[in-house]
């Protein structure tokens, strides 16, 4: 198999839509090129990792030269049959972010299925700074920042990706007393607290308090 591009920010309702089929690995598509003279299967695992398999269908034998560094107008026409297929799963299958911590991705996911939310970026100024808002009021329930890691008492300007997010005054105090929790980077720190991406939240957790936010935006 041959490493494809990268589909993290794939989302998997859209996968479904354009054919792909739920296997215990990820996402498995098929489909033919080159009129049919290949068989060309694309896997993206768990993880968004894309691996393609490509078989001559008169023979059954897979063909790899196109994995290599072989010249020749034949396989530069092969590769660009494949990459044209992978470029097409890209555009209708792929959120566009500029996100790329392994749990911002997952989160966009999440909240696309979950709310049919996708991010919106409302400051020119501010490129990497962008907010999911309730359709049925426009309230923001969530903000997805990048900052760096200083500013929020940390040793180093690592620029770390983050998570803004709502709660109920009574609670905010009792969250901010868990590891990993912060007040709320440029929000009312009445009502807004602050998770790093890093993975020091578990991804569920997360998710709860996205739905818990999600909640207090009515």
């Amino acid at each position: 198999m041959a490493q494809a591009p990268s589909f993290r920010n794939a989302l998997p309702e859209k996968l479904l839509e354009y054919g792909f089929q739920a296997v215990s690995r990820g996402y498995h598509y098929t489909t033919t090129i080159l009129n049919g003279d290949f068989h060309l299967s694309v896997l993206i695992d768990q993880d968004g990792r894309g691996q393609t398999t490509l078989t001559e269908i008169a023979s059954n034998e897979e063909y790899i030269l196109y994995q290599t560094n072989a010249t020749g107008a034949f396989v530069a026409e092969v590769r660009a049959a494949v990459a044209a297929v992978l470029d097409d799963i890209a555009a209708k299958c792929c959120v566009t972010t500029v996100f790329e911590t392994a749990q911002a991705i997952q989160l966009i996911n999440a909240v696309q299925q979950q709310y049919g939310d996708q991010l919106a970026y409302l400051w020119e100024k501010f490129p990497t700074n962008a907010v999911w808002r309730r359709q049925d009021n426009n309230k923001w329930y969530s903000l997805l920042l990048t900052v760096p890691r200083r500013k929020l008492g940390g040793d180093s300007d690592e620029i770390v990706e983050i998570i803004d997010l709502r709660s109920a005054p009574e609670n905010l105090a009792g969250l901010l007393e868990r590891p990993d929790y912060y007040p709320g980077w440029h929000m009312n720190k009445q009502h807004w607290y602050t998770i790093i991406l890093d993975g020091s939240v578990p991804l569920s957790e997360i998710c709860q308090r996205i739905e818990e936010s999600y909640l207090l935006a009515k």
